[in-house]
């Protein structure tokens, strides 16, 4: 009966050992779940540049495909004037 006590005692022992490995160590779980908050905060972050680059590409074409478009924005950016045309600046 004595050994069967030892050999529980060990197990057990040997058992917590291995819990505090995983749980406290490094590269245990304490490691994984804070990574896994920094790859949730990171794939935000990605999808904000994804919507960012998507509205870009999206000016991009529609630059290179309408006159209308880099007229608009050469007046509002630049201040460009047409030949023959008045312009006006108004001053709050």
């Amino acid at each position: 009966m004595n050994r069967l006590n030892i050999l529980a005692g060990l197990f057990i022992i040997v058992l917590f050992a291995l819990q505090y490995r995983l749980w406290f160590e490094s590269g245990g779980m304490r490691d994984m779940m804070r990574l896994k908050k920094v790859l949730a905060a990171q794939e935000i972050e990605n999808d904000n540049f994804k919507k960012r680059n998507d509205e870009l590409l999206f000016q991009i074409e529609r630059l290179e495909n309408s006159q209308d478009a880099t007229e608009s924005r050469a007046r509002n950016e630049l201040g460009m004037v047409k030949k023959n045309e008045t312009f006006y600046q108004i001053v709050k």
